[in-house]
């Protein structure tokens, strides 16, 4: 008897995160914005803080964190679309210092000011696009390993890496 199931079968784990963060990568900035705000209210919290030294990654990253907290909310939007356009300023090219579990646990930080209105919050009543929801269903389909690797290439591959430049 063959049980099926709605995740699909992959023959390796990760075979279809490449193609997921393609799909991610190809929204436009700010469904892109908007899935990872959505991917981190739904998951977020078993991402970082139950991460091995999370404490100690949010103070790695906390100087860039701190300093877009400081910043006026539209300079915050503008920032994280700055980030995930590959804009090169200093703040990309300081996000582009951090490792990919600094890089996690900054929009981590991010998400949780979003939500107590310390940085700039999502709109109220904000829905996801129809492409961005097509994305969103992909990666929930995923198993949790296959989804926490999106998560960090998306954000890994973020900002600007100064010593590539």
């Amino acid at each position: 008897m063959v049980k099926t199931t709605d995740k699909p079968s992959y023959s390796n784990i990760f075979d279809a995160v490449p193609k997921v963060v393609e799909a991610i990568q190809s929204l436009f900035i700010d469904d892109q914005l908007g899935l990872l705000w959505v991917l981190y209210e739904n998951m977020g919290g078993l991402v970082t803080p139950a991460a091995p030294g999370a404490t100690e990654r949010i103070k790695l990253a906390g100087g860039l964190i701190y300093e877009v907290g400081n910043l006026p909310h539209q300079e915050q939007l503008q920032l994280m679309r700055d980030l995930v356009g590959g804009v090169d300023n200093p703040l990309t090219r300081s996000y582009g210092l951090l490792s990919s579990n600094n890089k996690l646990a900054f929009w981590y930080q991010l998400a949780e000011w979003m939500r107590s209105g310390e940085v700039i919050p999502t709109p109220e009543g904000y829905k996801l696009s129809a492409p961005a929801t097509a994305v969103l269903n992909r990666v929930v389909a995923l198993e949790f390993n296959q989804q926490i690797a999106v998560l960090r290439l998306i954000v890994g591959k973020m900002g600007i890496d100064p010593l590539t430049v």
